[in-house]
């Protein structure tokens, strides 16, 4: 057995099918039990009403004939039934027997004292049921009054109840040890088709270790839950995989984006020491260097930036915030920049609309948008800013423009961290604007949208939540 097979003591499905068989077979003994208490029940109160009947007989003779005429009918009775089946003894109030049937078979039975001091008491009839340790057979024996002065007491074998108990007993062991095997055959067929689904996620779960990354859990559609657990396994997989290739691509972009500066630096000091003579060049050099270490700097910044907000790390300062105030604040910052390269700039807000965030990262949010659609507008282009507020989405803030737009492939991917399109690389940046402008917008539980057309602009909507 390899080591990450587990023993069968130890399988879920093994465990499962001993707690079954335990269960079922606890219950069968129980029910089986219930039967046997019901059924000795009633053959106890049927020999109680033939005894008492027989009780009735006797005083009726006693009233009608006297003594005599009740022993002659007892003896007769007792032959007719049989000596060693039933017997009967009368006493005087004091316990002394002084007429019986044949007692040769019943010399065991002795006459309790306790039932006729009970008798004399004004207790009603007693039942008694005497084991006779030579024999196997339970007497049921009744003590009456047959008047002030004489007692009864007669007996019966309770051979139906011994019978039956043989027969109940022989029929139990052979019902149990069927109803044991068929109970573990169940619950070992119920236990391995319950886990079937658990193997299946446990084998996916192996394979994926062992590197088939792609690999799914299969579902078979029943709604139950193991299969709840594989759709839920399964998203969770489809999450780590898309991770796992974003995180690659990511990887693959910080590189390139860390070889160019670097490489600028590295040449630039090559050249200055193989061909600088003045300290002018030197100067040139660590100036150029500062200028490329800052713009590493800042898209480190930007990456740690949108890594803590996506994940939550740095708590929000959550205040009411004027958001008409902070989009007209953002485009006058920005106009001396679009009045360089001759872009209309304008900003279309209501007097006040109050949000509940973080003023600074929302600054920072509206930075982004503002400083993408004027770096891809064309001098003598325009872009426009709009603010409004609804009952179903809540604060809505557009930025549009006329610039060179994005490219139907390109526009799922511009919110990608370090994405660049084609026709963008032209321009300086990091392609980490998007991705931090996006993921201001979800932690303040909003989300931003594009629609965009090639040399007809875009426009980045921003969704944030009413309060």
């Amino acid at each position: 057995m390899s080591s990450g097979t587990p023993r069968l003591r130890n399988r879920l499905a093994f465990r499962l099918t001993l707690w079954y068989a335990g269960i079922f077979t606890l219950c069968s003994c129980i029910a089986f039990l219930l039967f046997y208490t019901l059924i000795t029940s009633v053959i106890r109160d049927r020999t109680n009403q033939e005894l008492a009947g027989q009780v009735r007989r006797y005083a009726a003779a006693l009233a009608s004939e006297g003594i005599e005429e009740v022993a002659r009918t007892a003896v007769i009775e007792t032959q007719a039934a049989g000596v060693r089946k039933v017997f009967f003894r009368l006493l005087y109030a004091n316990g002394v027997a002084f007429s019986s049937s044949n007692m040769e078979y019943w010399q065991d039975i002795s006459i309790s004292a306790a039932a006729v001091q009970q008798l004399l008491g004004g207790a009603g009839p007693v039942f008694e049921t005497v084991v006779i340790p030579s024999r196997r057979d339970e007497v049921r024996v009744l003590y009456a009054m047959l008047s002030p002065t004489i007692i009864v007491q007669v007996g019966e074998v309770m051979e139906n109840y011994s019978r039956f108990l043989d027969a109940f007993k022989g029929i139990f062991v052979t019902t149990m040890a069927l109803v044991i095997v068929l109970a573990a055959g169940v619950g070992w067929f119920m236990a391995r088709r319950a886990v079937s689904g658990i193997e299946a996620v446990t084998r996916t779960a192996t394979m994926i270790s062992e590197g088939a990354i792609e690999k799914r859990v299969p579902v078979k559609e029943r709604g139950d839950e193991v299969d709840q657990l594989a759709v839920t396994f399964n998203q969770m997989l489809d999450r780590v995989q898309t991770l796992l290739t974003e995180l690659k691509e990511m990887t693959d972009n910080i590189a390139h984006d860390l070889k160019s500066p670097i490489t600028r630096i590295r040449g630039a000091a090559e050249v200055t020491l193989t061909t600088g003579k003045s300290i002018t060049e030197f100067e040139s050099l660590a100036a150029s260097t500062v200028e490329e270490c800052d713009r590493l700097l800042e898209m480190i910044n930007t990456m740690l930036l949108i890594s803590k907000t996506e994940a939550g790390v740095d708590k929000l300062k959550f205040e009411e915030v004027d958001v008409a105030r902070v989009v007209r604040d953002a485009c006058e910052l920005f106009q001396p920049s679009a009045e360089d390269k001759n872009i209309g700039l304008h900003c279309d807000t209501p007097e006040r609309i109050s949000f509940y965030g973080d003023v600074s990262i929302l600054q920072r949010m509206l930075s982004n948008l503002l400083d993408n659609s004027i770096k891809y507008t064309q001098p003598g282009g325009e872009v426009k800013v709009v603010v409004a507020e609804n009952e179903k989405h809540g604060v809505l803030i557009s930025v549009s423009d006329t610039g060179i737009g994005v490219t139907a492939p390109e526009l799922p991917r511009i919110f990608e961290r370090f994405y660049r399109g084609d026709r963008s690389r032209s321009q300086t940046g990091t392609g980490l604007g998007l991705s931090l402008a996006r993921a201001i917008a979800r932690a303040h539980g909003g989300d931003i949208t594009v629609t965009s057309a090639p040399g007809q602009g875009s426009t980045f909507t921003v969704s944030l939540p009413g309060h």
